[in-house]
This record gives structure tokens, sequence and C-alpha cells, in this order.
């Protein structure tokens, strides 16, 4: 018999989801461990390695679980990198469960699976990201870090629709990102840029996971 797919998960959480548009909603979050890129201001560094290989079966079975004990109509793919495994199967089943799925990426990989909301994050200092995501992407979220710059958030805007909104958000509650991301959002509104949001982390702020 064919072994069954597994795929390597770091944790799966139900809480609200802290940042971008959906802000706010609650999600069953499913953190997948590896990523590609090892950013020095990542927040969860602890996924990049590590993690449990888990059946579909029993990642659905946790799934429901949080479910039962807070219920939510979004799951949100995230990591390290969830693009660095064949995650196709899991959304059919999260969607065939009647979840609605979003996936957070970090845009330097191929999208695949039928995902309902694209979080794409290009990280420095090439912020690298696959033409695909042009019109995939519901958001794109720039991290203020201190290689961010007028120029990148320019490229950015360019490339988009002006539909999908580009949302910069402090590096984890430090003051100094802060600040810079508020005089970042002036500076692209005296550029004539549009569609631009200052957001910061909503969980961290209320001590949630």
């Amino acid at each position: 018999m064919p072994r069954p797919l597994t795929l390597k998960i770091a944790e799966i959480f139900a809480s609200l989801q802290g940042e971008g548009l959906r802000q706010g909603e609650p999600s069953i979050f499913i953190r997948f461990a590896g990523c590609n890129l090892r950013c020095s201001f990542c927040d969860t560094k602890w996924a990049w390695r590590g993690g449990e290989e888990i059946t579909l079966e029993a990642i659905m079975a946790r799934v429901l679980d949080e479910n039962r004990h807070f219920p939510c109509s979004w799951v949100c793919l995230t990591g390290g990198e969830p693009l660095l495994q064949p995650i196709s199967s899991l959304i059919r089943v999260l969607k065939k469960a009647g979840f609605y799925v979003q996936i957070e990426t970090n845009g330097t990989l191929e999208p695949t699976g039928e995902a309902d909301w694209w979080t794409v994050s290009p990280k420095p200092p090439n912020y690298l990201l696959k033409p695909e995501f042009r019109l995939k992407a519901k958001e794109l979220k720039l991290v203020v870090t201190r290689d961010l710059n007028l120029k990148v958030i320019e490229q950015f805007r360019t490339f988009l629709p002006l539909k999908t909104p580009i949302i910069l958000q402090p590096q984890s509650g430090r003051r100094w990102s802060e600040r810079k991301a508020l005089s970042l959002i002036k500076l692209c509104r005296r550029q004539g840029l549009e569609n631009l949001r200052l957001m910061i982390q909503l969980h961290r702020h209320l001590g949630i996971p």
C-alpha cells in the first residue's frame, strides 16, 4: 500500500487573526515547519526546524477539535513557509469540510492550491516575489525593517493592481520600527502612492497566540 501523505507541522491552534485585512477574525492556524529564508527579524524562528510529520486525517482531526472549542470559518496556513510542502490536498480537504483557506507566504515559491485568500509578505534584502502573485495576492504585507525604503514600496505599488492593499507592519513592537512605519506612510502619500495602510500585530497587543 502507498504510504499516506504527511506534512511537517509545527503547531495547530485557534486564535484571532492578528495581521492584515482579516485582523481580529477567529481563525485556526496550521503552522508549517521549515522555511527557505532565514530572516533575522522573524518572530517564529523556532518553526524553521523540527515539526511533526502528521497525516491529513490527523491534521483534520486536530482542526475539527480546535473548531469545537473556538468555532471558526477560516483556516490559515502559515509558517515557516507553507509552500515548501505539498499542501494542495490539505486545502481540498479543508474546503470540503466547509472552511475558507488563507495562505501566508513569503512569495518566493510558486503558488499551489486554490486558497480563498493569499497574504504575500516579500522579505529583504531582495524582496523576491513570483509574478504569479500579482493577481492572486489579496494583500501585500511589508515588515518595516531597517532595509525597507520608499523605492521598495514604490516598486510593489507599481507591480500590483491598485485594488491590492500594501500593508506596512512594524517589526514586533519595536518603537523605532513603529516610528519608521509612520514616517514611510506619510512619505508615500506625499509621493501620491495610494492604498497603503499601517497595521500593528493585534495578537502581540492582546498577548494571545
